[in-house]
């Protein structure tokens, strides 16, 4: 017979998985916020600063470090390297709260009734909550039995696709999105240029509806129509930025347009090709992708 664990657990046992990339500033606090898991993994695509360091400082945590082909390559392939009954996923720039910590040992204690569950987010921007722009909505899919989901084979903002209906959870994440300005810029133009080139490989156009229009709408609808501007001035520039990033994605993909004409093709990021890490639910006729 196999020994008998001296710490039986109440409930099935979870593995966390946090990807990074110079995350020094973040990464201490997102592990203690999960060191209530069973184990820890951290994925990182070969930071330069202290954050391996850090990491290897926590006893609990396997440490990796892979290329980075995008989020969704990088946690499926961290997903595919645990084999406890329940994964939940954190970027370095989230937190677990005791609530929501409380409310997951107690569903998954009673035993749940679904494979996945949605974690709503609180967003902070420069130190402040975003109440509004339709942030307030955000929700993400962090929380599921292994090997019912997956993400699809997308370069930046992939959703999870499920097996199954995936119920929102009462309590929060916090998602601390952006402490400095000047970094967040330089990270939205780095998410601009990856779904300009997700926009490339999937053959899309890039014209005046999709540079000018694409843009506009995406500052009346986050600034106007979804309250924005009550956010005060944190709200403004966040919004601006978020009609940035629109405007910058689609002027890349015109502008590579116009110079494939000329004989010139874009110099695009590196994509994840391996068959493996996107096997599974797209095939599956009653996968569900869950949008936030």
């Amino acid at each position: 017979m196999p020994p008998r664990d001296p710490n039986p657990s109440p409930r099935p046992r979870v593995s966390a998985i946090i990807t990074t990339f110079n995350e020094e500033a973040n990464i201490a606090g997102c592990i203690e916020s999960l060191l209530w898991c069973d184990e820890i993994l951290v994925v990182d695509s070969f930071s330069t600063d202290r954050t391996p360091e850090i990491v290897r400082g926590f006893e609990k945590v396997r440490f990796y470090q892979r290329t980075y082909y995008g989020s969704a390559s990088q946690k499926n392939w961290a997903m595919d390297q645990v084999a406890n009954e329940w994964i939940l996923i954190f970027d370095a720039d989230e937190r677990c709260t005791p609530a929501l910590h409380k409310e997951i040992e107690s569903l998954l204690a009673a035993g749940p009734r679904f494979e996945a569950y949605t974690i709503k987010r609180r967003v902070y921007f420069l130190d402040r909550l975003i109440r509004f722009s339709g942030w307030q909505h955000d929700r993400v899919v962090r929380l599921v039995k292994n090997g019912s989901a997956r993400y699809p084979n997308r370069r930046v903002h992939a959703d999870m696709i499920t097996r199954g209906p995936a119920p929102v959870l009462r309590s929060f994440m916090e998602h601390y999105m952006a402490d400095s300005l000047d970094e967040y810029v330089r990270r939205i133009e780095k998410y601009s240029f990856w779904g300009a080139a997700q926009n490339w490989r999937e053959k899309r156009k890039s014209g005046f509806t999709q540079v000018f229009g694409r843009s506009v709408w995406r500052f009346l609808r986050t600034y106007v129509f979804q309250l924005g501007c009550l956010d005060g001035m944190h709200g403004l520039v966040f919004c601006m930025l978020q009609a940035y990033g629109t405007y910058l994605k689609w002027a890349l993909l015109w502008g590579w347009r116009v110079n494939a004409a000329r004989g010139r093709a874009p110099n695009l990021p590196i994509f994840d090709d391996n068959e493996e890490t996107w096997r599974g639910l797209e095939e599956e006729e009653e996968a569900v992708v869950v949008e936030h």
